[in-house]
């Protein structure tokens, strides 16, 4: 084997290293979008919950500790639920297809994508932390870096799913649309996310028992709050795991087949 041929050959460490690379330097470039995907979740901080703690007569600070994990999840769900379209402008434009013929692992174009999710999450988790800080919430260290890893591992799992979503969809923007709203919102609305569902209807709270964003929501609320040992933590990473591993796993398979 020559040293070209040693060069070229795909290496998956190596290959999602530069796609990661890649991906990321349009959001170092430009940090406007990272700084404009923040507002809906301001948006809910801001109007939302001051309805709450008025509403429940609780303390500020308690009402922030159930409500902010729950808008930590809801940037995700949206943040990465969404990063499908950005793999659809790309198919249209042909910029795909160019790096389809290049010598990469083809999992390392769905991967190094992936994690590129990672970075924005973090961010915009830290900041909105920070904001509801002087009004009451209360910071766990060891918790908030355990769930900020566990809103990683969820993000990289979403985020697999939207850009196989895409791949399925190709140029029809409608589509890729109109399946993600319709799967988005019932996934929000039933994890308790803005509001408790334990007065809900006993239809709602089933469904809600097998829907992974809510033990997600609820073992960031346990893991925020100083629990770790909270069972609802453990079903939350199990949660976050097999959305990861079905969605690397759906999603290296599309690649595949597009390539």
């Amino acid at each position: 084997m020559t040293t070209i041929d040693t060069l070229v050959r795909p290496n998956l460490a190596r290959d999602t290293k530069n796609v990661l690379a890649r991906e990321l330097r349009p959001v170092v470039r430009d940090p406007f979008t990272l700084i404009f995907s923040l507002l809906q979740p301001l948006v809910f901080l801001g109007l939302f919950a001051p309805l709450l703690i008025g509403g429940s007569g609780r303390p500020a600070g308690e009402t922030l500790a159930w409500f902010v994990p729950g808008v930590l999840v809801m940037i995700v769900l949206f943040g990465t639920g969404a990063t499908g379209s950005n793999l659809q402008y790309e198919m249209m434009t042909g910029s795909h297809e160019r790096t389809l013929v290049a010598p990469l692992a083809r999992s390392s174009l769905l991967i190094g994508r992936a994690l590129k999710e990672v970075a924005p999450i973090v961010v915009q988790s830290i900041v909105i932390v920070l904001i509801a800080w002087p009004f009451g919430f209360a910071i766990d260290l060891p918790g908030l870096l355990i769930g900020l890893a566990l809103l990683a591992v969820f993000g990289v799992g979403l985020g697999s799913l939207s850009y196989s979503l895409a791949l399925a969809t190709k140029d029809r923007e409608w589509l890729f649309w109109g399946v993600q709203q319709a799967l988005i919102f019932p996934l929000l609305i039933l994890s308790g996310m803005l509001l408790p569902l334990d007065d809900g209807p006993a239809w709602m709270r089933a469904v809600a028992s097998v829907n992974p964003v809510n033990w997600i929501v609820q073992a960031e609320r346990a893991l925020f709050a100083g629990d770790l040992g909270d069972i609802t933590v453990l079903w939350g990473w199990v949660a976050a795991a097999a959305v990861a591993v079905v969605g690397l796993a759906v999603g290296i398979r599309s690649i595949r087949r597009s390539s």
